[in-house]
């Protein structure tokens, strides 16, 4: 008998909710176009780090590289730490709640840091609220949006979910450039934080979860008088079994190897182009291109990983992915050197790419080995791995202050990726097991 394809096609309700998860995120990711406002706030040889700001930015001092990342770091740092708590009151009490709870800390946050002007009040703002209010609505957006699809849509739904925190700096960048222009530093962040507020408010009214009793539908079967079952999925894993697992630790080493390369790329996307420009004055004057252009490829990256993931498997999407990426971040200096704006946006659209893809796969790989039941508590804990990444920007920022140069950073950076791409050849889906009742 010839077969025919038969697919269940998931509710229009749940791509409600992927979109709006998306849309939350677009807001939560104001975070990877820190390199505009880094590129305002580091001082030069004629500002020196310390001195006062004037115009627009009077009552601001000049920064040091290090400090202009430090909140940048803490913001990811707090972040990762708040996905744990953030990921409970999503189980717990619903994605709603954790995702307008985000968003107002988040809102908090930048106009704290618009008002304080200051080191402190970045640190505050930017980074204490501002990585609570992302951790919370970021645990909120991505769980509630995968329980309502099977493993064989787990990366693509990932991918259009988390798209939006990689998205976010298409707009952001020249939004908070073209802010910062007309009302400065203070004007950028309290702008930013009202129309946030006001987005993830609206957004996380339709994020829901699926109703009791309900089913994801699964992959396409062929219709035939004897067909062979699809293969059951693994069973729903506690935390504390999960902590339990080498698999755990490898896939939280696997997220701060892809994490630390995109994040030090990010941190310094506007910087790295007036670097590499030179005397080219288009670029000069409009560092955020490259960061804009970061934000495309690193939303893209999300949702082509996810979707060419559920296809190849998670690990080799990762091995994929991370090789090229590695390889970029060695050749960076010589670029850099070379002052060629085409090689720079090659090699920072796989960075990009890469480290997109990355937070599409974790998700997926987390729900893959530990069920999707507990995803949100679950995948807080992986997605430590995440916060750990920023070690390595920060680190940058030091290393650039004492020797004027990224290059050890990049190759510091592109060695850990090697590392955790060996580590990913390990990494397979463990045997299915009955799912939970």
């Amino acid at each position: 008998m010839e077969a025919t394809t038969l697919e269940a096609k998931a509710p229009a309700k749940a791509w409600g909710v992927v979109f709006a998860g998306m849309s939350v995120n677009l807001c939560l990711g104001i975070l990877y176009a820190w390199s505009v406002w880094k590129a305002r706030l580091v001082g030069d040889e004629a500002r020196p780090p310390g001195s006062p700001m004037s115009g627009l930015d009077a009552g601001w001092t000049y920064l040091t590289d290090a400090q202009a990342t430090s909140a940048y770091a803490a913001c990811g740092m707090i972040f990762a730490l708040a996905m744990i708590p953030g990921g409970r009151i999503q189980d717990r009490l619903g994605p709603r709640f954790g995702a307008t709870l985000g968003g107002l800390l988040l809102a908090a946050g930048c106009v704290l840091a618009g008002l304080m002007k200051s080191y402190l009040g970045l640190l505050v703002g930017f980074g204490l609220l501002g990585g609570m209010g992302m951790g919370f609505g970021y645990a909120a957006a991505t769980p509630a949006a995968v329980k309502w699809f099977g493993p064989h849509r787990r990366g693509l739904v990932a991918g259009i979910v988390v798209g939006g925190y990689g998205a976010a700096a298409i707009y952001i960048a020249p939004l908070a450039g073209a802010l910062i222009s007309r009302y400065g530093l203070s004007g950028s962040f309290i702008g930013l934080g009202v129309l946030f507020a006001a987005v993830v408010v609206v957004a996380s009214r339709f994020l829901v979860f699926p109703p009791p009793g309900y089913v994801p539908p699964g992959p396409a079967v062929a219709a035939m008088t004897s067909s062979a079952p699809a293969p059951d999925p693994v069973a729903d894993a506690t935390a504390g079994e999960m902590l339990r697992t080498w698999r755990f630790y490898a896939l939280v080493f696997l997220f701060i190897g892809s994490a630390q390369s995109g994040l030090l790329v990010i941190a310094n996307a506007a910087p790295l182009l007036n670097k590499t420009a030179g005397t080219l004055a288009f670029f000069a004057a409009n560092g955020w291109l490259l960061a804009s252009y970061g934000g495309l490829v690193n939303a893209a990256g999300r949702v082509g990983t996810g979707s060419y993931s559920d296809q190849i498997g998670r690990a080799n999407a990762y091995l994929l992915n991370g090789a090229v990426s590695a390889a970029c971040l060695f050749a960076m200096p010589w670029i850099i050197a070379s002052g060629s704006v085409p090689l720079l946006f090659l090699a920072v659209g796989v960075a990009y790419w890469q480290y997109g893809g990355s937070l599409a796969l974790m998700p997926a790989f987390t729900a893959d080995f530990f069920g999707a039941r507990n995803l949100g508590f679950n995948y807080g804990f992986v997605f430590l791995g995440w916060g750990i990444a920023f070690f390595v920007p920060q680190a940058a920022g030091a290393i650039k202050d004492a020797t004027g140069s990224l290059d050890a950073a990049f190759i510091l950076s592109g060695a850990l990726l090697s590392a955790a791409c060996v580590l990913s050849l390990l990494l397979r889906r463990p045997a299915p097991r009955p799912e939970a009742g």
